[in-house]
C-alpha cells in the first residue's frame, strides 16, 4: 500500500503530543505512514475568541490565520491524507489545514467552547459524556507504546490474597496544578514501599520525574542502598525522561502518583494493573475527574490516599482491578479503520 501521508500538528506539550502519536502508531499497524510534523505555537498577542469567531465566519481564510496566528505558511505545507493533532492550541491550525487541503482530521481531546464538532471528521475522547456522539470515539487515551514489543503477557495476572507482585514500579511526580504533597505525605509513600517488602518480599523499581523535589529523589536514593527493597532506582535528573518502558517491560504492577494522568494511562496501556495515590490536598479539573473516573468504571485501575496505604490497602486495590488484556494498539487500529474506512 502507499503511505498513509499525515500532517500532524504538535504543540509543546508532551502529555498532548504523545495521545496523538499513539492515534499515528495505530494508524501504521494497518497502513504504511508517511509523517510531517509542524510545531504549533500561537502567537500570544491572538485571543481565543478572535480564532474561534475567524473560523466560523463566512470569510474565514485558511492560509492567514495560519500565518497570522501561527507563523505556518500555508504555501510550504506538503499534499497530505490526514491532519492528526492533540491539544486545544492545536485545534484551530487541524481545522484550517483540513479545509484548506480538503482532507479528513482527527482530534484527540477536549473541544473548545463554541466549536463544533463537526469540524473534525473523528475526535478521539475518553469521556463517557461523548459516547453518544456520532463523531467522538470513546477509548483509553492513546499510547505508542506497543506491551508486545515490551514483552508484556499476553494473559495478564490479577493480583490479591493468593498472588502478590514481586516487583512493582513506583512513578513518582511532583506539585502541578491543585496537587500538593507535604514532607510527611513523601515520607509515608516511601515508607509504604519498604513495608511491603518487608511484608510480601516485593521490590521496587523506582522513577521520578521532571517535577520531583530533589530533597524527595535523594531521599530515594538513601532507600535505593537497601536491595532488599529497591530493586533499582531511576533519577530523572541524570536519567532523563524516557525511561518508563523499562519499568513496564519489568514490573507486575504500577504505583503511581495521581499528578500524573499520562503516566498512568501508559501504566494502563501496557496492560498493566495500576494504582494511583493522593495526597491530602488535591483536586481534579473536569475532565481528569472525568477520566479518572473512566479508568476505574472499566477496572483498569484504582486510587488511594497516601495516607491510607498500607500492604493489606494495597493489596485489596490490586484484588479489583483486571487488566486489559487486549493490545491497546490493535483494538485502536481496528476502530479507526471502522470510522474511517476511506484510508483504508
Amino acid at each position: 500500500m502507499t503511505p498513509l501521508r499525515i500532517i500532524f500538528l504538535a504543540d509543546t506539550r508532551p502529555g498532548h503530543y504523545h495521545i496523538a502519536q499513539g492515534v499515528i502508531t495505530a494508524l501504521s499497524r494497518l497502513r504504511p505512514v508517511e509523517v510531517t510534523r509542524i510545531e504549533v505555537q500561537r502567537k500570544w498577542i491572538v485571543p481565543t475568541r478572535w480564532l474561534r469567531a475567524r473560523i466560523n465566519a463566512k470569510t474565514f481564510y485558511p492560509p492567514r490565520m495560519l500565518r497570522m496566528a501561527y507563523r505556518i505558511d500555508a504555501e510550504e505545507l506538503p499534499e497530505a491524507d490526514l491532519v492528526v493533532s492533540a491539544g486545544g492550541e492545536t485545534q484551530m491550525p487541524n481545522i484550517c489545514v483540513t479545509r484548506l487541503l480538503g482532507v479528513p482530521n482527527i482530534f484527540c481531546g477536549s473541544l473548545l467552547r463554541g466549536l463544533e464538532p463537526e469540524n473534525f471528521s473523528l475526535i478521539i475522547s475518553s469521556y463517557d459524556r461523548d459516547a453518544t456522539s456520532d463523531k467522538h470515539l470513546v477509548v483509553l487515551k492513546p499510547s505508542s507504546l506497543d506491551p508486545e514489543e515490551l514483552g508484556r503477557p499476553e494473559v495478564v495476572p490479577q493480583y490479591g490474597p493468593d498472588r502478590r507482585p514481586e516487583i512493582v514500579g513506583l512513578l513518582i511526580g511532583g506539585r502541578a496544578g491543585r496537587f500538593h504533597y507535604k514532607r510527611k505525605e513523601w515520607e509515608k509513600l516511601l515508607s509504604f514501599a519498604a513495608e511491603v517488602s518487608k511484608a510480601w518480599g516485593t521490590r521496587w523499581l523506582i522513577s521520578t520525574s521532571r517535577r520531583t523535589p530533589d530533597k524527595v529523589a535523594d531521599r530515594i536514593a538513601e532507600l535505593a542502598k537497601d536491595e532488599s527493597v529497591v530493586a533499582k532506582f531511576i533519577d530523572f535528573r541524570t536519567a532523563g525522561p524516557g525511561t518508563l518502558p523499562e519499568i513496564f517491560a519489568q514490573a507486575d504492577a504500577i504505583v503511581c502518583t495521581e499528578d500524573s494522568s499520562s503516566m498512568i494511562s501508559e501504566a494502563v496501556s501496557a496492560r498493566l494493573p495500576v494504582v494511583g495515590v493522593a495526597p491530602k490536598r488535591h483536586r481534579f479539573n473536569e475532565d481528569e475527574r472525568l477520566y479518572r473516573d473512566f479508568l476505574m468504571k472499566n477496572g483498569w485501575s484504582r486510587t488511594l490516599q497516601i495516607d491510607n496505604l498500607s500492604p493489606e490497602t494495597f493489596l485489596r486495590a490490586l484484588s479489583e482491578i483486571e487488566p486489559i488484556q487486549e493490545n491497546p494498539l490493535d483494538a485502536l487500529a481496528g476502530k479507526l479503520k471502522a470510522r474511517l474506512p476511506q484510508l483504508f
